[in-house]
This record gives structure tokens, C-alpha cells and sequence, in this order.
């Protein structure tokens, strides 16, 4: 698996992910607690299409969301990448990241998503970098001010799962 990393940092590598790392992926977005911004735990099927949109993002764009891996343990941990995403009238780079809980509360959320940051500046060259937050979501909303991103005045209903969903754009720009 050490081949395919896409990049490390001193405690984390993240490589794409692979239909193996169902399970891992299944502890993270089948977790109800975890799950709360997306407003509820998926089932295995929603999963699957989960992993599946990656793999294609991958094979499109050559980024996506990738397996978070400790380089501890080399178990996946969670997922933290780069994405294309709607917002309002435009489509922007969005770093997005989600742990399994059990990875909660020791920094590598911020960790991953600010290699992230680095990767979309360095390498694909974007002027700017996005994370859509719910709202809600204090906890990925400080992972984005801790990495340097600025909260718009701007925000966004989203419709997602039955729901409503206010977000915010937090935002940083190439140095």
C-alpha cells in the first residue's frame, strides 16, 4: 500500500482509497455520532457509492477524498482529500476530512486537511481552497480556521437527505 501514498505528514500518509478499505470506510460513515452533519449514519449500500465516487474521482480528476492511514498502525483512520463541489452558482475546490471517532480530538483532522491545503496549492495549483461547513459543524469548522481558512459572511441552504442544511465557506488563498 506504501506505494500509492499521495502524501505524508509526520504522524499520517494518505494514499486513494480501494474497495479493501470498505470496512474502514463502513466504521466511519455507518457511526451515527460521527455522521451527524450529514444528518444521520449512512447504510452499506450508500457506502459503497460512497467509495465508488471516489474511485471515479480519481480515475477523472486524479484526486478525491483519500484513505487517512497512521503510520503507527497503517489502519485507516478515516478520509481527508480534495473535491470539486457546488457552490451556489460556482464549482470549487474543497478540502473536506472525517475521522472515525475514535481518532477525534488529536489533531488529525487538521493535520491531513492542511497537507491537503499544501497539495491543492503546490500541485494542482489552485488560487484557492474551500471547505464547506454545516452550520452545525463547530468541530470541522475549527479544524478550517486552525489551517488558516477565513469564514465568508456567505452561506448556503443545502438540500441533503430531506433536509434543509445552512452551511458556511471557509476559504484560504495561495500565499
Amino acid at each position: 500500500m506504501k506505494n500509492s501514498i499521495i502524501l505524508q505528514t509526520k504522524r499520517l500518509y494518505l494514499r486513494e482509497m480501494n474497495q479493501g478499505d470498505l470496512p474502514a470506510l463502513c466504521k466511519i460513515l455507518m457511526d451515527e455520532e460521527t455522521m451527524y452533519a450529514y444528518n444521520g449514519a449512512f447504510n452499506k449500500e450508500e457506502t459503497q457509492n460512497w467509495l465508488d465516487r471516489q474511485l471515479d474521482r480519481y480515475r477523472t480528476y486524479g484526486f478525491g477524498l483519500w484513505a487517512v492511514v497512521l503510520k503507527e498502525t497503517d489502519a485507516m483512520i478515516g478520509q481527508c482529500g480534495i473535491t470539486l463541489q457546488p457552490w451556489k452558482d460556482s464549482e470549487v475546490m474543497e478540502v473536506g476530512y472525517l475521522l472515525q471517532r475514535d481518532y477525534w480530538h488529536k489533531g488529525f483532522a487538521t493535520e491531513a486537511a492542511k497537507a491537503c491545503m499544501e497539495y491543492a496549492f503546490t500541485e494542482l495549483h489552485a488560487c484557492q481552497v474551500c471547505s464547506i461547513i454545516r452550520d452545525t459543524n463547530t468541530a470541522s469548522q475549527n479544524v478550517a480556521l486552525r489551517n488558516g481558512m477565513t469564514k465568508s459572511d456567505d452561506t448556503w441552504i443545502k438540500h441533503y437527505r430531506g433536509v434543509d442544511m445552512p452551511h458556511y465557506l471557509f476559504s484560504a488563498k495561495r500565499g
